[in-house]
C-alpha cells in the first residue's frame, strides 16, 4: 500500500544542532526506495516562520483520521529523506484534494529548479560577436511557462480545458473583443476564419464557390490557401513600397459583381491602411478578414489590429509575437460568426456544450433538426462541414503564461526596431519599411529592400549575413503566383490579378528581413547593424 500522503510524527533534528531534535509531523511524498527510505516534508504549526517561503497550510478537516488538533504548515522546500522504520506514529492522511495540491507544488518547485539550472544559463549566455548565432526569432520564456505546462499535464486533461478557456478570455480582454477561439495554428485560424464566411447561415452574404476574394501575393501562402481550397477565386492586388502593404488605390479595380470579401495580412506587424480598406468593404458590403498573425500587439488609430474587420486571426508558432508551440486563434465581435466558428472548429456540430459537458441547452433529446427524427441527440447533430482544430490544454497553459508577459514583448520589439532603423537609415542603397500613418506597430521583423540599380543583389547581402551568423528571411512567398503551386491554375478562371504586380516582384527579388524579437539584446542588434554597414561600405 502506498505511503504517499500519510502523516507521521518524526523526531526532526535541529539544523544548527543535529544532536537535538523535536517531534514534528512529516508528510510522505514518495514511494520507498530500495534502501527503505522515503521523502518527507517536515511540517510545523508556526506558519509565521515560513511566510516568505512557498508553503501549504492544511486544516484538520483536510486530513482523514486526523489526530492533529491545529493547522499544519508544510514548507515545500523542507524535504528530507528518512527511513520508513523511523516512522512509527501515524496521525492522519491527506484527503485527495489536499494531496493533489502538495504533490503539484513539489513538482512545480522542481520544474522551476530545472529551468534555473538548464534553460536560464543558456538564455543568459554571453553574446560573442561572430560566434553567437543571431536568429531571426526565438522563444522567450521563464519558469512560469514550464510550471503552467507541468501543472496542466498533471491534471491529464489532454484536450480543450481550463487553461484553454482562460487563454481565450484573457486574449479577448487584451484585444477588447467579445469572442476568441483557440485553434491549433495560425494557418488553421485562417482556414476557420475563411470557411466561416461560407456558412449557409450568412444567407445572401455567404461566400460561394466561384465568388471572388481580394488579397495579395506578397505574403504567407496560408492567407490565400483557404480561398483556393474552398473553390473561391483569389484576386491579387499589388503592394506599395512605402509601408509594404496592399496598394489601396487598386481596390476598386479588383472588385467585381462576384466580390464577397477581402482577406489580407499586416506586413511584418505594420498595419495596412485600415481606414481605406474598411471604407471600401463597408461601401460594398464585403467581409474583411485581418490576418493578424504577424501583428499581434499592433494598433491602428488606437485600436488593436485584428479587431477592425469581421474576423481577426493570430498565430502562436514559436517565431511569432508569443508562442504555445503550435497554436492560433480567431476573434470576432459578430454573434453569428461566433456561432459559426464554434461549430466549424468543433467538427461542424450544432451543439455548443463544452468538452465533457452534456445538455447545456436543456433540450438535448427534444429538438428537431433537418430530416432527423425528432429528439435526435443534439450532441451529434451537425450544421456545418467542419474540422477539429482545437489545441491541447497543455499548449494553452504555455499561452496563458506568454500573455502575462506580452506587453513587455511588444515594447521590446518596438525598441529593437528603433535601434535598427537609427543604425541603418542613412544607407542610400536601402528602402526601409515605414510605419503606416496613424499606427503603432508591434514589429515582427525589420525589412530591407534594395533600391533599383544598386551594385549588389539581395541574395549577396543575405548570404554575407548568413555567413556571419545572422539569420535572414525573405518576405515569405515573395510573389505567390510564381510558385509551383500555381502551375496547374489558370489565370482568369482559378485566380485573377490586377495589373502586372510589379511591386510584388520587386519585393520577391530585392526584399529581406532580419529579426528583432524580445530575446535579442543590444549587442546582437549592434552586431547586425555593423555587419550590414560593413557589407555596403558604410
Amino acid at each position: 500500500m502506498s505511503q504517499i500522503g500519510k502523516i507521521y510524527i518524526y523526531q526532526v533534528p535541529f539544523v544548527d544542532n543535529p544532536k537535538k531534535s523535536k517531534p514534528r509531523p512529516v508528510l510522505v511524498i514518495s514511494e520507498m526506495n530500495l534502501k527503505g527510505d522515503l521523502e518527507v516534508i517536515a511540517g510545523t504549526s508556526k506558519g509565521v516562520n515560513w511566510s516568505s517561503e512557498e508553503h501549504l497550510v492544511f486544516t484538520p478537516k483536510e486530513i482523514d483520521n486526523c489526530l492533529l488538533n491545529e493547522d499544519t504548515v508544510f514548507p515545500i522546500s523542507k524535504k528530507v529523506l528518512v527511513s520508513q522504520s523511523m516512522l512509527k506514529t501515524k496521525v492522519g492522511i491527506l484527503n485527495n484534494s489536499a494531496l493533489k495540491k502538495i504533490l503539484k507544488a513539489v513538482s512545480l518547485r522542481q520544474t522551476k529548479n530545472y529551468y534555473t539550472a538548464i534553460h536560464k544559463p543558456q538564455q543568459e549566455k554571453e553574446f560573442i560577436a561572430g560566434e553567437s548565432r543571431v536568429n531571426y526569432a526565438g522563444r522567450v520564456f521563464d519558469e512560469t511557462e514550464m510550471r503552467y505546462l507541468i501543472d496542466s499535464s498533471l491534471d491529464f486533461w489532454l484536450t480543450y480545458g481550463e487553461y484553454s478557456k482562460k487563454f481565450e478570455k484573457k486574449l479577448s480582454e487584451y484585444l477588447n473583443v467579445r469572442w476568441t477561439f483557440l485553434v491549433n495554428s495560425g494557418s488553421s485560424a485562417n482556414l476557420l476564419a475563411f470557411y466561416a464566411l461560407t456558412s449557409p447561415l450568412l444567407k445572401d452574404r455567404q461566400v460561394k464557390r466561384g465568388d471572388e476574394v481580394i488579397t495579395v501575393a506578397a505574403g504567407f501562402p496560408t492567407t490565400v490557401a483557404p480561398i483556393v481550397q474552398y473553390g473561391a477565386v483569389p484576386v491579387f492586388v499589388d503592394m506599395e513600397l512605402t509601408y509594404f502593404n496592399i496598394d489601396v488605390t487598386q481596390l476598386e479595380n479588383a472588385r467585381s459583381d462576384k466580390t464577397k470579401a477581402v482577406m489580407i495580412a499586416h506586413t511584418l506587424g505594420n498595419p495596412f491602411n485600415i481606414k481605406a480598406v474598411k471604407e471600401f468593404c463597408d461601401k460594398h458590403n464585403l467581409w474583411l478578414i485581418e490576418d493578424n498573425c504577424d501583428a499581434l500587439g499592433s494598433t491602428y488609430d488606437g485600436k488593436p489590429t485584428g479587431t477592425w474587420g469581421d474576423i481577426g486571426t493570430s498565430s502562436f508558432y514559436p517565431p511569432h509575437h508569443m508562442t504555445m508551440g503550435e497554436g492560433g486563434a480567431t476573434y470576432t465581435d459578430n454573434p453569428l460568426l461566433q456561432k459559426i466558428m464554434l461549430s466549424m472548429r468543433d467538427w461542424g456540430r450544432d451543439c455548443w456544450c463544452e468538452s465533457g459537458v452534456d445538455n447545456t441547452c436543456g433540450k438535448r433529446f427534444s429538438m428537431s433538426f433537418g430530416n432527423l427524427p425528432k429528439g435526435y441527440d443534439h450532441k451529434y447533430v451537425y450544421s456545418h462541414f467542419g474540422f477539429n482544430l482545437k489545441v491541447s490544454d497543455m499548449q494553452a497553459a504555455v499561452g496563458v503564461a506568454q500573455l502575462e508577459k506580452f506587453p513587455s514583448f511588444v515594447q521590446k520589439r518596438k525598441e529593437n526596431f528603433s535601434k535598427l532603423y537609427d543604425g541603418l537609415k542613412d544607407i542610400d542603397e536601402f528602402i526601409l519599411l515605414q510605419a503606416q500613418p496613424n499606427s503603432d506597430p508591434s514589429w515582427f521583423g525589420f525589412m530591407i529592400t534594395l533600391k533599383d540599380g544598386v551594385k549588389f543583389s539581395r541574395n549577396e547581402l543575405s548570404e554575407y549575413l548568413e555567413k556571419n551568423n545572422i539569420q535572414t528571411r525573405n518576405l515569405f512567398a515573395g510573389n505567390l503566383l510564381r510558385h509551383p503551386l500555381f502551375d496547374s491554375m489558370t489565370e482568369g478562371v482559378d485566380y485573377k490579378k490586377v495589373g502586372d504586380l510589379i511591386n510584388t516582384d520587386k519585393i520577391m527579388n530585392d526584399s529581406f528581413w532580419i529579426g528583432l524579437y524580445p530575446g535579442m539584446g543590444d549587442d546582437a542588434i549592434d552586431y547586425m547593424i555593423g555587419k550590414i554597414r560593413e557589407f555596403v561600405g558604410k
